[in-house]
């Protein structure tokens, strides 16, 4: 099959987010097929270098590769997002996409190339296990698996569900201890990414940036007498995702995250998100604690010097 790639200009982000709703074999990444072009794209090239390469079979878009640079490290290259059309798998257009962005951003300055997310805008930690023609794409081309993560599902189909349970008695007895718990204004995002910044460092504070003060998002803070004590984000990226959140060492164990973490599955609960993937899952006991999540999805995460 004859195919060309070329340089996708911003106009054709819904053409993208058509192509990615028929390409992405999980329903749960079809249906936020927007969602995530438009964190990958548009929205993540406010902040750093983005490259989004199309296949084409004469005028029909057949493949997309997003890729960026990361924004903490310029010599790491990541592939964001890559999908071919169902009835155009398995012709060398996935391989040919990446063999362009591996050119691509060497050119840019990478000296190695991640197969894992970018945050923070990112749709996955890495790839999908279900995801196995992927897989074996990476593995084809001596891609190496580094790390394996995983994200961890809140069932918030129904009102007697784990991660809705009630937060009233919880605030109540913080309330005594002087602590307030409340929803985030953007008025309150310079205060909170510093606390992310100074607290736990990476990028939460790109993806706090994500949450407070958009649609389809939101995040909620603990703080007493204007001190920051802890946050809990959703939708930065994805509607259905939950997080990035966390807790000042000094308020470990009060149930601030708890509170935090419940407030914002009853959000996604209210906007009609059936099941919250926390992602990129550290702690376990306390989310099947706190919300009765599950492990569910497995993500494979691989790099390769460029």
């Amino acid at each position: 099959m004859e195919f060309t790639l070329a340089d996708l200009p911003a106009d054709r982000v819904p053409a993208v987010v058509a192509l990615c709703g028929r390409a992405l074999d999980l329903p749960e990444d079809a249906a936020e097929a927007e969602s995530v072009v438009t964190a990958l794209w548009p929205r993540a090239a406010a902040d750093r270098t983005v490259l989004a390469v199309g296949a084409y079979a004469g005028d029909e878009l057949i493949g997309v590769l997003i890729g960026s640079v990361s924004a903490a490290e310029e010599r790491l290259g990541h592939v964001d997002l890559l999908a071919v059309a169902p009835q155009r798998r398995r012709r060398g257009v996935g391989r040919a996409l990446v063999a362009e962005a591996e050119r691509r951003l060497a050119d840019l300055g990478a000296a190695e190339l991640l197969l894992a997310g970018n945050p923070p805008y990112y749709a996955w930690p890495g790839i999908d296990v279900r995801y196995t023609p992927a897989v074996c794409l990476a593995l084809a081309l001596g891609y190496r698996q580094d790390r394996t993560a995983w994200n961890m599902t809140a069932d918030l189909s129904y009102d007697g569900s784990p991660a809705l349970r009630t937060t009233e008695p919880a605030e109540a007895r913080l309330a005594g201890q002087g602590v307030s718990v409340r929803r985030a204004e953007p008025a309150d995002l310079p205060a909170l990414a510093a606390f992310a910044r100074s607290t736990f460092g990476g990028a939460w504070d790109g993806e706090l940036a994500g949450s407070v003060g958009r649609a389809d998002a939101g995040c909620h803070l603990a703080e007493r007498d204007g001190e920051i004590l802890g946050f809990a984000a959703w939708g930065s990226s994805r509607p259905s995702w939950f997080g990035p959140m966390g807790t000042a060492p000094a308020a470990a164990g009060s149930g601030i995250g708890g509170v935090l973490l419940r407030r914002c599955l009853r959000d996604q609960h209210e906007a009609g998100i059936g099941a919250a993937q926390i992602g990129w899952v550290g702690p376990v006991p306390f989310y099947s604690g706190s919300a009765g999540a599950r492990i569910e999805r497995v993500f494979f995460l691989y790099r390769r010097p460029l």
